[in-house]
């Protein structure tokens, strides 16, 4: 690994993403650089799709010349230095400023963990893409929503889910290559717990994304509902918009609940991946109950688990672990 290596997986990442940083202090030290690298690499053309005061077809062309890049089909070295400039958080100037040092490193990892990486960062800029595309029109007064639930399945898939495949193959591979497992179902549900995740994310920025002009709740359903999307902007929608949103949080507590059978799954001597999957899961699942009480639609109150709680989550799952049962209920299914 390149000596920017180190640095930039640990400071510059803490930097960028507190909660992933802990999410990835807890997985052993075998797995940290790939599943760190492609967290970066993400967030990169993330914040790229995210700076709305440049331009549509800037932004289209610089994610597809960092994706060439990625991949390695291009190696025209990046100058972001215009776009960093444009960035409100400075871990994410710099993030942009020392890209060329991520795809450095990316190049320093084995063949087979820099194709897991290149492909989940394809799939993931295809989902920023599509969103790009699908929302250039949309304005706080404009609002563009998703069609139908199938979109709104493929854009989880797309920017979350193929993680899961992604977090599975890396450690499959550097930890646990023969544990027996039911790879269709297991690799299933890691595609599920992504999805679960961006699902309880989209669920609880409903005002935010209204505000840029985005509304993922899909189309069809509001309609069914006898709503508009500009409906959602007002808080004393919540009653109307409570039905479908119910509908809505328990989609996402099933895929959350597969994201708990495959981290049981995972092999007991695994403690350092059970954890790291267990925290998300249980934060997720948390939150989709604070949802399912509040009002959601009310832009002055947003729902988010305070740092205490995740500190006990992550004590209990540390504690309980030498005692199956006990452990496995930490997870408490949503009942709306």
């Amino acid at each position: 690994m390149s000596n920017s290596g180190p640095d930039l997986l640990t400071t510059l990442l803490r930097d960028v993403s507190r909660s992933f940083y802990l999410t990835l202090r807890l997985l052993p030290r075998e797995v940290r650089p790939q599943i760190g690298l492609a967290y970066l690499l993400a967030r990169a053309t993330d914040t790229i799709a995210d700076t709305e005061v440049v331009p549509l077809h800037q932004r289209l062309s610089a994610l597809d010349h960092l994706r060439s890049r990625i991949l390695g089909h291009c190696d025209t070295p990046i100058d972001f230095s215009g776009l960093a400039d444009n960035q409100a958080l400075p871990a994410e100037r710099a993030l942009l400023a020392r890209i060329e040092e991520a795809i450095t490193v990316l190049g320093t990892l084995p063949c087979f963990d820099r194709c897991c990486i290149r492909e989940v960062v394809q799939t993931i800029t295809s989902g920023q893409e599509l969103d790009l595309q699908r929302f250039h029109s949309a304005k706080s007064h404009q609002i563009v929503c998703l069609t139908n639930d199938a979109e709104l399945d493929d854009y989880t898939f797309r920017v979350a889910g193929c993680v899961g495949g992604f977090w599975t193959r890396v450690c499959r591979s550097h930890l646990y290559p023969t544990a027996p497992l039911d790879l269709p179902a297991y690799l299933e549900n890691a595609v599920r717990f992504g999805k679960g995740l961006q699902c309880v994310n989209i669920l609880r920025d409903i005002p935010a994304d209204l505000a840029r002009g985005r509304c993922y709740i899909p189309g069809e359903g509001l309609r069914a509902a006898g709503l508009q999307p500009s409906d959602l902007t007002q808080p004393e929608a919540m009653d109307r918009f409570r039905s479908l949103y119910q509908q809505h949080l328990e989609t996402a507590a099933e895929h959350l609940a597969a994201g708990w059978r495959y981290t049981c799954a995972t092999p007991r001597s695994q403690l350092r991946v059970r954890l790291a999957c267990a925290l998300p899961l249980l934060i997720g699942v948390e939150t989709l109950r604070m949802l399912g009480r509040g009002n959601v639609l009310d832009a002055s109150h947003r729902i988010k688990i305070p740092r205490r709680r995740v500190r006990t989550l992550l004590m209990q799952s540390l504690l309980l672990h030498p005692f199956p049962q006990r452990w496995e209920s930490l997870f408490q299914p949503f009942l709306g």
